[in-house]
């Protein structure tokens, strides 16, 4: 128990955070932007929920869209050093990019999302 606890604050001290996310740079050009969503989705990322009427479709801009499909890529890669660089397009943060509409951004690996259809 002990070493649990000695494990669990040297992760802490470290900064080591299970919640990371990758976004899409604000800085970048739309057309940039564009090119790095079409990698990500091409590339493994799951962009179903950025198609018209998905959960994440709203806003509909650039920025928004390759933002969630850079992080599904990340995610996917397990966050893996480099799948969050695109060519300098995108960057990890460890704020929650998730949006009050209903758009959630898988924040590590293992977190899964169900659809419910009624």
């Amino acid at each position: 128990m002990a070493l649990l606890v000695f494990l669990a604050l040297i992760l802490a001290m470290t900064g080591h955070s299970a919640a990371n996310w990758c976004i899409c740079r604000s800085d970048v050009s739309d057309s940039a932007l564009q090119k790095t969503l079409d990698y990500a989705c091409g590339a493994g990322a799951d962009c179903t929920p950025i198609l018209q009427n998905g959960a994440c479709y709203q806003p509909n801009t650039v920025k928004a869209h390759c933002s969630y499909a850079v992080n599904s890529y990340f995610q996917r890669k397990n966050q893996g050093q480099g799948t969050c660089d695109f060519s300098g397009t995108s960057m990890v943060t460890t704020t929650d990019p998730s949006t009050a509409n209903g758009c959630i951004y898988p924040p590590n690996p293992r977190y899964t999302t169900i659809s419910i259809s009624f």
